[in-house]
């Protein structure tokens, strides 16, 4: 049975490409890069942002980081906001909360916006905590910020066989994978087609809806 649920958050509880694609295509003018096509930048949803800019646009590594400082320039006061959430989301959350389950946040994101961005949509108070990465560039992996959720919630190695991580993008998947833990892919997200498979999810569904029901399945 399981009753502590790891959620990412871009991708998995919010749709965020307004919001992270015009605040990358606003960094990458800095640079000299003009990119019109907003569906190119997807791939920046999920990935640590200084990795995909390496990635995906050969910046360096010094300039990723000024990518990523210049990226928050827009997203510290609009980007942040240019977002929705996943329609049936919150009804996931809340039967976990409701039902006597742990609901906790892990995401590359930098906390203190993830923090920000559940306060907005009144969903704070459903989470036992809220982990992300730090403003410095640490603790971007997801590996790294599940086991911080770990050792906030006072996790054991006895207790992890009743964790499993939700998550869009195959970082999410290994990181539950390096961690010892179980993991649901959801298919609504940012995945390419059977990324999740063969990342290695132990579950994967396609909507809110099965969602919630793998949830009642593995609570019972």
């Amino acid at each position: 049975m399981k009753n502590i649920f790891l959620f990412d958050l871009d991708g998995t509880v919010t749709e965020p490409k307004e919001g992270i694609t015009k605040c990358v295509q606003y960094s990458l003018n800095f640079f000299d890069i003009e990119e019109n096509d907003l569906d190119k930048l997807e791939c920046f949803i999920g990935p640590p942002l200084h990795k995909s800019y390496q990635m995906f646009y050969g910046l360096s590594e010094e300039e990723s980081f000024e990518a990523v400082r210049r990226y928050r320039e827009r997203y510290n006061d609009i980007g942040i906001y240019e977002c929705n959430l996943f329609k049936g989301i919150d009804d996931v959350i809340k039967y976990i909360y409701e039902n006597g389950g742990r609901v906790c946040l892990a995401t590359s994101k930098p906390e203190v916006y993830a923090i920000r961005l559940l306060e907005y949509y009144k969903l704070d108070k459903y989470f036992k905590c809220v982990t992300g990465s730090l403003m410095d560039g640490g603790r971007t992996e997801k590996a790294e910020v599940i086991e911080e959720v770990f050792r906030r919630i006072n996790i054991s190695d006895d207790d992890k066989q009743h964790c499993i991580m939700i998550g869009d993008r195959m970082h999410d998947i290994k990181g539950a994978i390096a961690t010892g833990i179980e993991s649901i892919g959801v298919k609504y997200g940012y995945a390419t087609p059977n990324e999740l498979e063969d990342a290695g999810a132990t579950y994967v569904v396609e909507t809110t809806a099965d969602l919630k029901k793998k949830v009642i399945e593995l609570m019972s």
